[in-house]
């Protein structure tokens, strides 16, 4: 049996097809369902609902064989190339955005970094932020928020913000604009290094009908 660790939301809701066209599909709507295990066609195959920034350490320590993370979140949890116990054979290309630099319309970013000026940001993203700015020997202080990123450079909280963005109108709405973009980021399959070794027979049709189904989208 394998366990496949998905995440509420755009993830699941863009997961699912991928895994339709694999052959797999989820006896539940994920999204109305109140059970955390769901079995799908595939009775060697079940998934667990968890919550985004889980995914990673379920998958790290066994608890799933595979999962469904964005890039952002395992950059966070310190597997960015693949490190700690997780293999990323697969970038899905699903929920894919943009990690940026954001600060209030009329604040000359550029001019700030040029000139040394020691910059406060908020973000909940403070690994990746922290090594983005180290790399462009820029000097900050990260905030860490939770939520309502954008409302920190509004209240004097922040300089700026680095952010997931998206269609950018919740940064307009609230006039901020993205003065960098950090980087792309897109949803990956991760696996178990010990499943990849114990589970091979099982996880690698999957692996191959999931690498289908995302090239022929």
């Amino acid at each position: 049996m394998l366990t496949l660790a998905l995440s509420k939301g755009r993830i699941i809701g863009e997961t699912l097809p991928l895994l339709a066209a694999a052959g797999i599909v989820v006896a539940e709507d994920p999204e109305t369902s109140r059970k955390l295990i769901l079995a799908t066609s595939n009775p060697d195959l079940r998934i667990i609902v968890v919550r985004a920034s889980d995914v990673p350490t379920y998958v790290e320590h066994g608890a799933a064989d595979l999962g469904v993370a964005g890039k952002d979140v395992l950059l966070e949890h310190g597997d960015g190339t693949g490190g700690g116990g997780l293999y990323q054979p697969l970038d899905l290309g699903i929920a894919r955005c943009r990690m940026s630099v954001a600060a209030p319309r009329g604040f000359d970013y550029a001019h700030a970094v040029r000139q040394g000026a020691r910059l406060s940001i908020a973000t909940k993203y403070v690994r990746t932020a922290r090594e983005h700015f180290d790399m462009k020997g820029v000097h900050v202080d990260l905030i860490k928020l939770y939520g309502s990123m954008e409302l920190g450079p509004l209240v004097g909280l922040a300089d700026a913000i680095v952010d997931l963005v998206s269609s950018g109108a919740t940064l307009a709405a609230n006039d901020l604009v993205e003065v960098e973009t950090v980087m792309p980021i897109s949803s990956r399959l991760i696996v178990n290094q010990a499943a990849m070794k114990m589970k091979r027979e099982t996880i690698a049709p999957l692996l191959a009908a999931l690498e289908r189904a995302v090239a022929s989208r």
